[in-house]
């Protein structure tokens, strides 16, 4: 019988046999400039209207062929409702946060009935509609702001770094707890709302600390608040990781989603028989600036390395062509 992307999706999240193809899914954003011109889904709107956010995800799957929808393409989602403020950006630029509340390290203040802010709010109802769309038949992925993410965005990333770099660990520590309900309410929302799966990015990334700070300062927390979500998560860090991916394997993320400046088949021997890998597809050389052919043949090595949920690594470029997600899924539906 033949499998929904749903179920091929969810199987390989789990760790389960090999389907009759790999899964093309989008952990992060595939919204460029062609999509939302195709969808009629544009941004800002695509950020602030269900309706809309739940249109431009929809063409990921109806028009694309992925095998999964994912509705929120801001990082700022939360920031927003904390009061941050917002540039919600163009169709030729993401948004981008004006504020940083807590730039003394001062207590975090969570603001009452935090899942009722429209920011958030607009992403569970997009959700609900995607769960009357499609549910059943392609995987629905939330996303969320894990907490050391949402640190840069409430004290700022160079801020934040530099308490790091100081060894000012109280403050850090203490910065991250504090943010860590926000991460849980938020993905427990989402699951209740209709999401299979959901994304958390935290960008504890190579080229920012090391995998000792990953350790000691965002680990603990990571164990924790994953108990307490109780669903199937994708972790997302961006950049180099090689030397931390064993640490994430610890956490009890289900996926990690990682980008292609780690070698596939290095890091599959490295950790793939304790959780599963998605990403891997270059962005800037071969999404944005690559032919069809390029992204194809990419996609094809990935596979060959052994990934069975095939991704671009990162959110793509908003200049990015459709035909070279396509490529993607052409590549996917050769099979192994």
């Amino acid at each position: 019988m033949k499998s929904t992307p749903h179920n091929l999706v969810m199987s390989y999240i789990y760790g389960g046999r090999d389907g009759q193809r790999p899964a093309v899914i989008n952990p992060t954003s595939i919204a460029c400039q062609e999509l939302m011109k195709a969808s009629e889904a544009w941004f800002p709107e695509a950020h602030l209207k269900a309706e809309t956010m739940a249109r431009l995800a929809l063409a990921g799957h109806e028009l694309l062929g992925f095998d999964s929808v994912m509705p929120e393409y801001s990082v700022h989602q939360e920031s927003a409702a904390f009061g941050v403020d917002m540039d919600w950006g163009t169709p030729g630029m993401m948004p981008d946060s004006k504020t940083f509340p807590y730039q003394d390290f001062g207590r975090v203040v969570v603001p009452d009935n935090i899942l009722e802010k429209p920011s958030l709010a607009v992403v569970l109802r997009a959700l609900e509609i995607l769960r009357r769309e499609v549910g059943g038949r392609a995987a629905i992925i939330g996303k969320v702001m894990g907490p050391w993410t949402l640190s840069y965005h409430m004290v700022g990333t160079q801020r934040f770094l530099t308490a790091v770099g100081r060894k000012k660990f109280d403050l850090v520590k203490k910065m991250v707890e504090s943010l860590a309900p926000v991460t849980i309410a938020f993905a427990k929302a989402q699951f209740r709302a209709g999401a299979d799966v959901v994304v958390m990015a935290d960008h504890a990334t190579g080229n920012l600390v090391g995998p000792y700070h990953y350790r000691d300062l965002l680990l603990p927390t990571h164990k924790e608040l994953l108990k307490e979500i109780g669903g199937p998560v994708i972790l997302h860090v961006c950049g180099r990781t090689m030397d931390r991916m064993e640490l994430f394997a610890e956490s009890g993320v289900d996926v990690y989603h990682f980008e292609s400046a780690n070698n596939a088949a290095e890091a599959l021997e490295k950790v793939g028989g304790r959780i599963t890998l998605t990403g891997n597809i270059n962005n800037p050389d071969v999404l944005l600036q690559g032919a069809p052919e390029t992204v194809y043949q990419e996609t094809r090595q990935v596979i060959k390395a052994g990934l069975r949920l095939v991704s671009p690594e990162c959110a793509v470029p908003l200049t990015t062509p459709l035909a070279n997600l396509k490529a993607i899924v052409e590549a996917a539906r050769e099979g192994f």
